[in-house]
């Protein structure tokens, strides 16, 4: 490479990066439950060590964390499947609701003195294709969690081969210590993140559960479920959970639940969203706005609806990973959000040095 020129150099990366790209958008549906299952190791690792910390062996360990995702996924894939088969059987009575909610709408506006043409609503909301998207986005979730046996055995064997991989580091690389280091940097960060976005989306979930229950919002449990997965998706996840369910309080009973419907799911995640993670996430924990919608477009191009979840942590294990080499510090520096100057400066005047910004030994 040094015999190269920077352009040379530049277009053999760019033209590196493409194939790199291109392989993973081909092998998308093997690439994708494996990085799920290695996030959920990574966050199931906690608790396999607190266990064996407590005097369970490890294959003891091992079967209480196997028994308890295996159990939580059946749960959610059984109760998924019942209530997608009941939502399908009532779909013809809610898309007949949603039509006549549809010309209720229309007598309303052209009895404010606006002539539309006779279908003009009903062609706007289109009430097929609505209830089509309703069904599409249900039965996709429980798609994702019929392959949850797969991913469950990758985590499995995830999980076992942890403890042997500091040894076999020591043994392949030239400089184990300062791999091991970086990349147990890199797991505990993404740890800490994937242990509080579950918690903050558990919370989410339970507050929209609660919310349509209230309002009495059919299968209020279904788009708790789903409002706790997508909450996992960044900047459109939550405005996506929200549809379905208003869509549904509207048709179900009418648009003062909707508006309810609307203005719970706006307290719920402003409150969650914008308020109680950045607390408790902290700063060093945050990406760049932009970067966090790039990363949301980029990998879901490369691996579909999957990369969408793991945008995130993805481009969180990348930054951690650019940031423990000083050659490119400056691009992990480009993908973190905008540095506070005051408290910078104080840290300066301090004498205070993140270990991101020491020199290497």
């Amino acid at each position: 490479m040094n015999d190269f020129s920077p352009a040379g150099r530049f277009l053999i990366l760019a033209g590196a990066f493409v194939v790199l790209v291109a392989g993973l958008r081909a092998a998308s549906h093997l690439v994708t439950p494996f990085l799920l299952s290695i996030f959920i190791a990574v966050l199931a690792a906690a608790p396999l060590r607190f266990l064996r910390a407590h005097g369970l062996p490890r294959w003891a360990a091992m079967l209480v964390i196997a028994g308890l995702l295996l159990g939580v996924g059946s749960i959610m894939g059984t109760f998924f499947s019942d209530s997608l088969n009941t939502f399908n059987q009532r779909l013809p009575s809610y898309q007949t609701r949603l039509m006549n909610t549809a010309l209720e709408l229309q007598e309303w506006v052209e009895t404010h003195g606006v002539d539309l043409a006779d279908d003009a609503m009903s062609t706007l909301i289109d009430p097929p294709r609505v209830m089509a998207l309703m069904r599409a986005l249900a039965t996709g979730f429980s798609t994702i969690l019929a392959n949850a046996m797969l991913v469950l055995v990758a985590v499995i064997f995830v999980l076992l081969e942890a403890d042997s991989l500091p040894s076999k580091l020591r043994l392949a690389l030239r400089t184990p210590d300062q791999s091991i280091r970086q990349a147990r940097e890199v797991m505990q960060s993404v740890n800490r993140y994937m242990a509080l976005k579950a918690s903050t989306s558990l919370l989410t979930g339970v507050l929209v559960w609660i919310l349509l229950a209230v309002i009495g919002v059919d299968f209020a449990l279904m788009w708790g479920i789903i409002a706790f997965l997508l909450n996992f998706v960044p900047t459109i996840g939550s405005f996506i959970a929200a549809v379905p369910a208003v869509l549904l309080a509207l048709v179900q009973i009418g648009v003062e639940a909707a508006l309810m419907t609307t203005i719970g799911f706006v307290v719920i995640n402003i409150g969650v969203g914008n308020i109680l993670e950045p607390r408790i996430m902290g700063r060093g924990m945050g990406l760049s706005p932009l970067v966090v919608f790039l990363s949301l477009v980029f990998w879901g191009y490369v691996l579909g609806v999957g990369g969408m979840f793991l945008s995130v942590p993805l481009t969180m294990a990348l930054k951690i990973a650019l940031a423990t080499n000083p050659h490119t510090r400056p691009v992990a520096i480009l993908l973190g959000p905008e540095p506070e100057p005051q408290a910078d400066a104080l840290e300066a005047d301090l004498g205070i040095q993140h270990p991101i910004h020491q020199p290497e030994g």
